[in-house]
Formats: C-alpha cells, sequence, structure tokens
C-alpha cells in the first residue's frame, strides 16, 4: 500500500479503520504519517494519544482541568499536553 497512490477519501477511511479499534503505538504512528501524505488534519483524533510515545490517553494518563486548561500527563514518557476547552 502506497500512500502515494491513496486518494485522501481512502486515507480518511484507514485512518478511521486504526482509530475504531484498540491502537497500538505503531498503528497510530502509521495513521499520523499517512494524515501528513494528503496534508489532512486530525483533529479531534489527536488529542487521544501522546504525541511523545504515541500510546492512547485514557489508560496511560492523569487529567486535571485548570483554567480552561485541560492538562494531560502520560504516564508512560511523562509528556505534558495542555488543551484549551472552549
Amino acid at each position: 500500500m502506497n500512500p502515494k497512490k491513496l486518494t485522501k477519501k481512502q486515507i480518511l477511511e484507514e485512518i478511521n479503520n486504526i482509530f475504531s479499534k484498540f491502537p497500538s503505538p505503531r498503528e497510530i504512528k502509521k495513521a499520523k504519517k499517512l494524515a501528513m501524505t494528503k496534508n489532512i488534519k486530525l483533529g479531534k483524533l489527536r488529542k487521544r494519544f501522546c504525541k511523545k510515545c504515541y500510546s492512547l490517553f485514557p489508560e496511560n494518563s492523569e487529567v486535571k482541568i485548570r483554567n480552561n486548561m485541560k492538562i494531560i500527563k502520560c504516564k508512560n514518557c511523562g509528556y505534558v499536553g495542555r488543551y484549551r476547552i472552549k
């Protein structure tokens, strides 16, 4: 499967298939690279995994909410992600 020969729709379907099940860090990295080939934004999916080690957040994180910010700390690598809450 060559990502340059796939269309945007096919890549979006592939990314949704990856995130529909419980993806491993290797699969998450693959989905991110597929999105970068056709300049596709991951949107809400990018907040579901650690940017450093690519592990899923729900089971590997500590969540705090302060001053309209959601602070997520990865238990696997220690990375702290901060997201603004609207």
